[in-house]
């Protein structure tokens, strides 16, 4: 576990929260942080995929507009979240998560090593990496994508994609779900009773049950898809 910087093709310099696996790695995996930046829940993600056999790297998205952004989950961390991401330029972020996703591959062996595991907002950019990032990757895993459906109204991923949504989600809602269902047929869609952010311990709507259906699915599917270098 380690805070490393990365350069953008831009020359932005990021930083991102880093964990190895004990052994030879399965794969690669690039950790899209939620509205609330790089936090204590997102480097714990990155550490638990790092335990399950892969490398995983956070970069922190915020950096371009707020360097260290860590919020909390309450109605000031949620309205500032909400403020630096919506209002960053997607291709920002996507800028961003290419170049780890870039960097990861060449430690792996090739960009089929490599995944995005994006949430809520991450969610909805893991999403638009499998479109519009396609070949820096060989999979992408969206956990209820925030505006994906009102965003990502021309992208069609052109590798395996896993979206997980909770049925109880006011915010990306049951129809919101359906729409996207039928813009991504070749799509894989996993749905759960739980609501918004279930895969968060440190959230109201944290929903354990779902949360570990959808973390052994992530890692089968990853498993799946990822190619090792031989």
């Amino acid at each position: 576990m380690a805070t490393i910087e990365l350069t953008a093709p831009d020359g932005h310099v990021l930083s991102a929260h880093r964990s190895d696996p004990p052994g030879r790695p399965l794969g690669a995996v690039v950790v899209v942080q939620e509205i609330f930046g790089v936090n204590d829940h997102i480097r714990a993600v990155t550490d638990r995929f790092a335990a399950a056999g892969f490398v995983a790297v956070a970069p922190a998205l915020f950096d371009r507009v707020q360097r260290g952004a860590e919020l909390a989950y309450d109605a000031a961390g949620t309205e500032a979240g909400r403020d630096l991401a919506w209002n960053l330029p997607m291709d920002q972020p996507i800028t961003d998560l290419t170049a780890t996703a870039d960097l990861l591959a060449e430690e792996a062996g090739g960009a089929a090593a490599v995944a995005t595991v994006g949430f809520c907002y991450g969610g909805m950019l893991s999403a638009a990496m499998a479109s519009r990032r396609a070949r820096h990757l060989g999979a992408a895993v969206a956990y209820y994508p925030s505006m994906a459906a009102q965003l990502l109204v021309k992208d069609q991923p052109h590798i395996p994609l896993l979206v997980h949504l909770g049925a109880l989600d006011p915010r990306v809602t049951p129809d919101d779900g359906a729409a996207l269902a039928e813009r991504w047929p070749e799509a894989e869609f996993r749905s759960y009773p739980a609501g918004h952010g279930f895969n968060c311990d440190l959230r109201d709507d944290h929903h354990p049950e779902a949360s570990a259906l959808a973390w052994d699915r992530t890692i089968a599917f990853l498993t799946t898809h990822l190619e090792q270098e031989a």
